[in-house]
């Protein structure tokens, strides 16, 4: 009788419907920016409860000190207000951000999430792989990727290390690492942060890309047991609901790490994971910091032509 009442209160606390505030109703205040800048965050709708990621199996039930912005709103905030270029944006399900920063404010980070039905991810080498040997490798891979880079316009991208190196919890089946990145030739040049984690469920993997500077390192790596926990699959999608026949992956974690899952990822210009969007050459540069961008941006609003570099 426990379990069945227990059953229901997760039932009932997974499928009460979200509710949506406004921005006012969010902050406590309307937004202090531009007038199209203010347009943007006040049209957003901030979630929080049970929200479905149509197309993951999954579901997310976001708690007070957070808020889920929809596939829509996460365009406006990464394009609009962030300033990165359209197809950046494309293919997301949501971003979750915490409730104590708006989406301009400064030292703000947020999370974009995303899904890749790869199958079932083997998590057989988890404690096994010597990820300082991958480390060597992935170093080596983005020097070489960085000739092309350049030829394209593109600035050079330096990964320095682990800013946090991969850890793979069996008892949630998530694996996070982060990456400590330089971008430009600049090796003085501000560090950026590159967090990333992976949910392995019975039929794919849910993606959780940490939009930040490296200063906000210890702040994520505290709100990510909140982050994860959120994340409830549907029933009989879990990890631990494999059965054979299943589709499996064609790599473990390894290769989720190095490219695999993250595959998908990189073919969205390589810039939200790395918290940098380029352009061509004649373009700008981006920065994906919160408030930072919108600092930057305050002045370009309204421009239908990017200013010189």
């Amino acid at each position: 009788m426990n379990r069945l009442l227990l059953a229901c209160c997760i039932l009932t606390a997974l499928t009460t419907g979200s509710h949506a505030k406004t921005y006012q109703e969010m902050f406590g205040a309307p937004s202090n920016l531009p007038p199209e800048a203010a347009a943007v965050v006040e049209s957003l709708d901030f979630k929080q409860g049970a929200v479905t990621l149509s197309g993951a199996n999954a579901q997310l039930q976001v708690p007070e000190e957070f808020y889920f912005l929809d596939p829509a709103d996460t365009r406006k905030v990464l394009v609009e207000l962030w300033g990165n270029p359209p197809q950046s944006a494309d293919g997301y399900l949501g971003m979750i951000l915490p409730a104590k920063y708006a989406p301009e404010a400064e030292g703000g980070w947020g999370s974009a999430i995303d899904y890749a039905e790869d199958g079932y991810v083997s998590d057989a080498d988890a404690l096994t792989t010597d990820f300082d040997d991958l480390l060597a490798q992935l170093k080596e891979a983005t020097a070489e990727s960085n000739v092309e880079r350049e030829k394209e316009g593109y600035d050079p991208i330096t990964l320095v290390g682990w800013a946090s190196p991969p850890h793979y919890d069996l008892a949630t089946h998530t694996m996070h690492w982060a990456r400590d990145l330089i971008f430009g030739k600049d090796q003085s040049a501000p560090h950026t942060l590159n967090y990333s984690v992976r949910i392995l469920g019975r039929e794919g993997v849910l993606q959780m890309n940490f939009i930040a500077g490296l200063n906000q390192l210890e702040e994520i790596k505290a709100g990510l047991p909140s982050v994860t926990g959120m994340v409830h699959f549907d029933q009989g999608k879990a990890y631990a609901d494999f059965k054979e026949g299943d589709k499996v992956a064609a790599y473990g974690m390894a290769g989720l790490i190095a490219a695999g899952a993250g595959a998908k990822l990189a073919a969205k210009a390589g810039i939200l994971a790395v918290a940098l969007a380029f352009l061509k050459k004649g373009g700008i540069l981006v920065v994906l910091a919160g408030g930072a961008a919108v600092r930057y941006f305050k002045g370009f609003f309204g421009r239908k032509s990017p200013p010189a570099t």
